[in-house]
């Protein structure tokens, strides 16, 4: 290869570098937000809550059931056919509403024998009685003996029981006609019927028709340790509790919190040998028929006040192989990890047994993006997290 070749393939890479570098962009000016020395994004922003101590219940949580306040089952009382049902099926029922008619032609005819057999005990109590006055008038003059007297006076007293039988019977019989239109013993809401139109029903048994739950208000029952237990009741007792009047509320099972307040009815009068727990019952509104009855909840519930604690959100607690942690703003608004202590639950806030004295901007929102040393914008949380 000649001289005038090599120049020319020497030539070649160092034309192609000289247009690459015509075409690159510039650097960003400083100052600007290219992400050069000098042009970072601006600080995160995080919210923070001024802690400070005050006096708040130590709540526990407790896994419950729900239970219906009242329940009934409706059961064909009579032998028959049954003729409708006269509900909807899932609705809401009052107590005397009528629910079922069974066949009532049978039983009408029974409540006519009955009258027929008063009917002819209340005639045989007229002959006997009738009889009994003519004896006794003869007596006097011994035209009969005392025997017959006896008689006579027997008649008319078995005549009375005769008719005290048929009156019981027609009562009976009225009763079991009654029976034959069923209605709600109670009032709420009413499940799905167990018969249908045209099935035999109380044929030798009382044949279960439907049952109805009254669950507004509802009951949770649940338990709790018989040592924390015995701290409700010391505290109870010193004055710094009123967990029998104070509000328990329910966390549902998709971790929502049930809007209304409940209250504690009472608990069982011994220890379970089994579980060393002690049962307790609370009550709650259920006007929207939220609650269903078997429904598993969360029962978090006060047991004692502690004073003077700080308390932060659950989320604002970082948990390491290290310990607890919390991220505070300090006064150069840099971000620094603080090691807490918590001491239990207030509702939905850990209480700070260790490690804020108070006055520190705890970082509540914005915590995954927030690094120790890191300058961050903090601005207050729109909710109070130390509610």
């Amino acid at each position: 290869m000649n001289r005038a070749a090599r120049s020319v393939f020497v030539m070649l890479p160092i034309a192609a570098l000289l247009s690459l570098a015509a075409c690159k962009p510039q650097s960003a000016p400083a100052g600007g937000q290219g992400g050069g020395p000098g042009g970072g994004m601006p600080p995160p922003e995080v919210e923070v809550i001024s802690v400070t101590p005050r006096d708040v219940a130590r709540t526990l949580e407790a896994p419950g059931r729900l239970q219906a306040v009242r329940t009934a089952e409706v059961r064909a009382r009579v032998e028959g056919i049954l003729e409708r049902r006269s509900y909807t099926e899932g609705s809401e029922v009052k107590a005397g509403q009528v629910l079922f008619q069974i066949d009532s032609r049978t039983l009408a005819a029974n409540v006519a024998a009955a009258k027929a057999s008063l009917a002819r005990g209340e005639a045989q109590k007229l002959i006997a009685g009738q009889n009994l006055e003519r004896i006794q008038s003869l007596v006097a003059s011994n035209a009969v003996s005392k025997q017959e007297l006896d008689q006579a006076m027997a008649a008319k007293a078995q005549a009375n029981a005769d008719v005290a039988a048929a009156q019981a019977a027609l009562s009976r019989a009225e009763i079991d006609r009654g029976y034959a239109t069923v209605t709600a013993p109670i009032s709420g809401r009413i499940g799905r019927a167990q018969v249908t139109e045209g099935a035999l029903v109380g044929k030798g048994e009382a044949t279960p028709l439907a049952s109805i739950e009254q669950y507004d208000p509802i009951w949770v029952n649940f338990s709790q340790s018989s040592a924390d237990f015995l701290n409700l009741r010391e505290s109870m007792r010193g004055g710094k509790s009123k967990a029998s009047q104070a509000p328990i509320r329910l966390l549902l099972e998709n971790g929502r919190e049930y809007p209304h307040p409940g209250k504690l009815l009472f608990n069982d009068l011994a220890v379970d040998p089994a579980t060393g727990s002690v049962g307790l019952r609370a009550e709650f509104p259920n006007p929207d028929r939220t609650l269903l009855p078997g429904q598993f909840v969360s029962v978090r519930f006060p047991v004692a006040l502690a004073e003077g604690v700080i308390v932060v959100p659950q989320r604002a607690v970082q948990v390491s192989p290290q310990g607890q942690a919390v991220l505070l703003v300090g006064g150069d608004g840099k971000v620094m990890a603080q090691p807490v202590k918590t001491g239990g639950l207030s509702g939905s806030d850990w209480i700070i047994a260790e490690g804020l004295k108070g006055g520190e901007r705890v970082i509540v929102e914005g915590v995954q993006k927030a690094r120790p040393g890191m300058a961050v914008s903090a601005v207050p949380a729109k909710t109070s997290a130390a509610k």
